[in-house]
């Protein structure tokens, strides 16, 4: 019961950057996609579960007007999360907590020149504490999830502060705030999901920038027949408002938005279940985008 319920339904698929360039000081803080494939909307049975996101990604840079700007960034994410349902009932929801570490590795090329030597390297991304997470189970299968979780300021390199071997920063020099909303239907092994999180960031003390508040949506259609699943995954991001410079100055082509779409399959071992989810970006604009792979592992600890 307990593995197929964690393959199922663990939705704290918490991850870390990936959009970057003009709208944003440096990396959006939700991952686009990674939580497709999972029931957004319900926890798993009481007990510990570890999970692990490997996101790979290969992006080009885009302008306001959708075209690439010859910047390419491919990307390595390793997401760690640890989910705990407590088992305790708050206003008639399960109870959970979770905190995830993501580390990346970047690597810039510019369109002309190849990589920039030297800049690869590996980074630690903003911690990610999530102390509120409430799902609710409700008729007709139908389940809602709300959490609130926070990114620490806390990366080992960001914007005004970058690594010694340059390139880019590995996190965020800000603190982001994050509640989230999911939505799951569960029947028959069907999942139909929608994750929704808003994020709004506060200052970079060291550049005085702040990032504009911003809408993350994952979407999951799937079907489990015996231990595999496939069905597609979509995403969506919309900022909201334009980033702040230092004095205030609102900047112009800042807010982005893109739009991906994908196949999911999975399969459950046991007492391990691994997915994989690939996303194409369908449009970019003032982001970067084009093509990422997420492969996830999940296991109950206790």
């Amino acid at each position: 019961m307990k593995t197929k319920a964690c393959a199922a339904l663990l939705a704290m698929g918490v991850a870390v950057a990936a959009g970057s360039a003009s709208a944003t000081e440096l990396w959006d803080p939700h991952l686009r996609g990674v939580e497709s494939g999972l029931a957004a909307g319900a926890l798993p049975p009481e007990g510990v579960y570890f999970m692990l996101n490997n996101y790979f990604a290969t992006f080009k840079q885009y302008t306001p007007g959708s075209t690439k700007s010859g910047m390419k960034l491919d990307a390595i994410v390793e997401v760690p999360i640890l989910l705990w349902n407590t088992g305790i009932k708050v206003l008639g929801a399960d109870y959970g907590v979770a905190i995830a570490q993501p580390f990346d590795h970047t690597e810039i090329a510019i369109e002309g020149n190849g990589a920039i030597e030297g800049n690869g390297h590996w980074g630690r991304f903003n911690t990610y504490l999530v102390p509120v997470i409430l799902s609710w189970a409700l008729p007709y299968d139908l389940h809602v999830k709300g959490s609130f979780g926070v990114w620490l300021d806390n990366a080992s390199s960001s914007p005004g502060d970058e690594p010694a071997r340059g390139g880019v920063g590995a996190g965020n020099g800000f603190t982001t705030f994050e509640p989230g909303l999911g939505i799951s239907w569960l029947h028959d092994g069907w999942n139909v999901s929608a994750q929704i999180y808003y994020d709004t960031s506060t200052r970079n003390d060291k550049t005085g920038y702040q990032s504009g508040d911003q809408i993350a949506v994952d979407y999951t259609f799937t079907k489990t027949i015996d231990q595999w699943t496939f069905g597609m995954g979509a995403f969506q991001l919309n900022q909201l408002e334009k980033d702040t410079a230092r004095g205030g100055i609102k900047r112009s082509g800042s807010v982005s938005q893109s739009y991906g779409l994908g196949p999911i399959l999975g399969y459950d071992f046991g007492p391990v279940s691994l997915q994989a989810t690939y996303n194409h970006y369908l449009l970019t604009r003032n982001d970067v985008g084009d093509n990422v792979l997420n492969i996830r592992l999940v296991a109950p600890l206790y």
